[in-house]
């Protein structure tokens, strides 16, 4: 058994990850998420489905603002795919490299 759990016992703890669980009920995270909501159009979101921004040429956000819910564990790899997800959405002819 763990020193933790043992001293837990001791005096009638409960077992959380940090205070905010304990505060607010919910699980957080340190990772600064969201901000840059994906919807349909430019009345209720900033990005589309292929993290465009509306009103913008040739703009992007592929950063973990555009992730929403809170994950809770780091979210490092879920913005990593996500990102290349959204750069699979350029073309070559786009990119003028080719």
């Amino acid at each position: 058994m763990s020193l933790s759990k043992k001293v837990g016992e001791k005096i009638k703890g409960i077992q959380y990850s940090n205070f905010t669980d304990v505060l607010l009920g919910t699980k957080i995270t340190a990772h600064i998420l969201s901000g840059y909501v994906k919807e349909k159009n430019i009345n209720s979101g900033v990005i589309n489905k292929n993290y465009n921004v509306f009103g913008y040429k040739n703009k992007m956000v592929c950063d973990g603002s555009m992730i929403s819910p809170n994950p809770v564990v780091n979210p490092s790899l879920s913005i990593t795919a996500i990102s290349e997800y959204g750069m699979r959405k350029i073309s070559d002819k786009e990119l003028n490299i080719f």
